[in-house]
C-alpha cells in the first residue's frame, strides 16, 4: 500500500524571514542607540521589546516544529538557525544594557564601528534568509558575513591593545574591554548564523 504524498510545510521559510527581519531591526536600533546616546534609556527599552518579540517568534517556530510531520529542512538545522538568530538579538540587547549598567558616558569610535559591522552582517543574513527556500546563489551573502567578521577581529584587536597602551583609568579599561568583547561576540554569532545557512544550502544543493 502506497502512502499518500505529504507536502513539506513551507511556512517555515516565511517565519525565518520574519525572525531575520527582527534581528536586523535590533542591529539597526543598536546603531541608533550609539548615534543618539542621549536617548539611550528609551532605545535600550526598545531593544528589550525587540528581544521579547524575537523570543515569541522563536517559540512559535519551535511549536510549529513539534507539530509538523514533514519539514522543508532538517529539524536540527531549523532549531540551530532560530537559536543563532535569537543569540544575536540577546547579545545586541546586552550591549545596550551593559552601557547603561556601567555608566558609559559616550560610545567610542570602535564601538560604533563594531555596531556597524553587526548591522551589515545582519543585512546579509536577512537577504540570504529571504532567498533560502530556493537553496541557490546564497554564497555571496555568507562570504560577506565572514569577511565582515575578519574586519571586526582586526578592529577589536587594535582597540584592546590601545586600551592597555594608553594608560587609561583601569576601571574604564575593564568596562570597554567587556563591551568590545560583547560586540565581538555578536559579530562572531552572526558568522555562526551564516554557517548554519551555508550548511542548509550545501545539504539541499
Amino acid at each position: 500500500m502506497r502512502l499518500p504524498f505529504i507536502p513539506r510545510e513551507e511556512k517555515f521559510f516565511d517565519m525565518f524571514v520574519e525572525d531575520a527581519a527582527n534581528v536586523l531591526t535590533a542591529a539597526r536600533t543598536l546603531e541608533q542607540f550609539f548615534a543618539n546616546y542621549g536617548e539611550r534609556e528609551r532605545l535600550a527599552a526598545e531593544l528589550r521589546q525587540i528581544e521579547h518579540h524575537g523570543d515569541e517568534m522563536s517559540h512559535s517556530i519551535g511549536h510549529k516544529l513539534e507539530s509538523t510531520f514533514v519539514t522543508p529542512i532538517d529539524r536540527e538545522d531549523i532549531s540551530l538557525l532560530i537559536s543563532r538568530l535569537d543569540d544575536i538579538v540577546d547579545l545586541i540587547e546586552e550591549v545596550a544594557d551593559t552601557c547603561i549598567l556601567y555608566g558609559i558616558e559616550a560610545p567610542t569610535a570602535v564601538a560604533v564601528q563594531q555596531a556597524g559591522i553587526v548591522t551589515r552582517q545582519c543585512e546579509q543574513l536577512y537577504e540570504a534568509i529571504v532567498r533560502l527556500r530556493h537553496f541557490k546563489e546564497l554564497s555571496p551573502y555568507w562570504i560577506e558575513v565572514h569577511r565582515l567578521e575578519n574586519e571586526g577581529d582586526q578592529i577589536v584587536r587594535r582597540a584592546i591593545a590601545d586600551l592597555f597602551k594608553n594608560g587609561q583609568d583601569p576601571v574604564e579599561v575593564i568596562k570597554w574591554k567587556d563591551l568590545y568583547a560583547l560586540l565581538e561576540e555578536a559579530i562572531d554569532t552572526c558568522e555562526d548564523a551564516a554557517n548554519v545557512v551555508e550548511r542548509i544550502v550545501v545539504k539541499h544543493a
